[in-house]
């Protein structure tokens, strides 16, 4: 497939590192010199330099013969403009990266799709909605949704009281016969480990399980945590970003936002209905102790600056909130704030590549989800028709090492499958796989 990105920043990056270890055609446009240099020297691309909504740009990177451009840079107009001007000029699908939520309105929706924009991803209204779900799910560090809620995977960080702290998956496995023990990654530190029997579980490691929805409640109560519910929020920034959370959730929480600028808290008040919007620093723990800080159950950070989210994530786990949430832009910051014991983290590149990144396969893929800080990802197949998959039971497949069969949607029926498990026709197959051993799994399911 021949495939250009326009934008090589995290999220252009990240979609080019996920198809470089497939037989993929990709150019990579940007106007910056040393990214494209640096994207270059570490993945198997095309480096065009050039403003992406140029013609003359377009035509050099040979837009005419591409199976596929996104544009995925931080400008909007640019992303609009360049994927337009790319199906003009023969690109087969596009797809367009924008922050106008009104754009993904289907009357407007309908305008782009004539003009030659195929798809349309927002990424402030992805992260949004990925924490109106966390919210819900207080006990959580991460939780994504397969099949309408047929299954779920969801993150959970061992407490120290934990009773399967210190022991390893098969003695975990004997003390809970009404429920298999089936964790399907571990996050250590900086490592991502794929657990076996002898795995031990140390308290703080970041568990991810795949679930049907009546089991989250039982894997958080084994793990030491306790879902508690959420009335009060608390949120740091009055960004774009604030005001589609805010919007989301001022019905079901009481909302208050502190935003230190003027202007931004006029607009918020005019487009938010219900929540108290208070004129302050964000930072300064003073203004958010007499702005009720210690009756907050939730603190959701949201200021532009990782760092400033980091920091009052941590004061909020001081202050003894159930739940907090920062936004961390800066991916390097994702494992050592987790390793810092932040509650849940949020980045708005990664939501944003996983949502595109399943337009570009051939069909096979249906979902897929990155989980912060974990070298993999988790996606969704579907079986098409009777080959080796359905012959077999999965114990005997000879599936690549590094990827695992993590769940099954079967109908309207959810499985959680154990070696003797057998696919059929119409199964939708849930795969843990590290980048290495994608296209290998991709090719199993054509």
């Amino acid at each position: 497939m021949k495939i250009i990105i326009a934008g090589a920043g995290e999220v252009g990056y990240h979609i080019a590192k996920l198809l470089s270890f497939e037989n993929h055609e990709i150019t990579l446009i940007d106007t910056n010199q040393e990214t494209l240099d640096s994207a270059f020297n570490h993945l198997d691309i095309l480096p065009v330099k050039g403003d992406a909504s140029s013609r003359e740009v377009l035509a050099n990177a040979s837009v005419n013969k591409v199976d596929l451009f996104m544009a995925v840079t931080t400008s909007e107009h640019v992303n609009l403009v360049s994927a337009i001007l790319a199906k003009k000029m023969g690109a087969k699908r596009t797809i367009a990266r924008v922050e106008n939520p009104e754009f993904l309105e289907d009357n407007q929706r309908n305008i782009f799709n004539e003009l030659g924009i195929d798809t349309m991803i927002s990424p402030n209204f992805l992260v949004a909605k990925e924490i109106c779900r966390l919210l819900e799910k207080t006990a959580l560090t991460d939780i994504f949704e397969f099949e309408e809620g047929k299954l779920y995977l969801i993150g959970i960080t061992v407490s120290e009281a934990s009773v399967i702290t210190g022991k390893n998956i098969l003695e975990i496995d004997k003390i809970l016969p009404d429920y298999p023990f089936l964790p399907i990654a571990i996050l250590r530190g900086n490592n991502t480990i794929r657990p076996r029997g002898s795995t031990v579980v140390r308290a703080k490691d970041h568990l991810y399980f795949l679930v049907k929805r009546n089991d989250i409640e039982r894997v958080t109560a084994f793990a030491g945590r306790m879902n508690k519910k959420v009335r009060n929020v608390m949120i740091l920034g009055g960004e774009e970003l604030t005001q589609l959370t805010a919007n989301l959730i001022q019905n079901t929480y009481s909302v208050t936002i502190i935003e230190s600028n003027k202007e931004k808290c006029k607009v918020l008040l005019d487009k938010l209905d219900d929540c108290l919007i208070i004129k302050g620093d964000p930072t300064d723990l003073d203004l958010l102790k007499e702005e009720g800080l210690a009756d907050m159950d939730a603190i959701v950070s949201l200021m532009p600056n990782s760092e400033s989210n980091i920091i009052a994530a941590l004061m909020a786990e001081e202050t003894g909130s159930i739940k907090s949430i920062a936004l961390v832009d800066n991916t390097d910051y994702i494992r050592l704030s987790q390793n810092m014991g932040v509650d849940t983290l949020i980045n708005t590149k990664l939501i944003a590549a996983n949502n595109i990144f399943r337009f570009i396969r051939k069909g096979e893929v249906e979902a897929i989800a990155s989980l912060h800080g974990v070298d993999a990802e988790i996606i969704k197949f579907k079986v098409k028709k009777e080959n080796r998959l359905t012959r077999m039971p999965i114990g005997r497949l000879e599936f690549p090492e590094k990827a695992l069969i993590a769940g099954v949607i079967r109908n309207h029926e959810s499985h959680i499958p154990h070696g003797d498990f057998q696919l059929q026709l119409g199964d939708k197959v849930i795969v843990f796989v590290e980048p290495e051993a994608i296209s290998k799994v991709e090719k199993m399911f054509r």
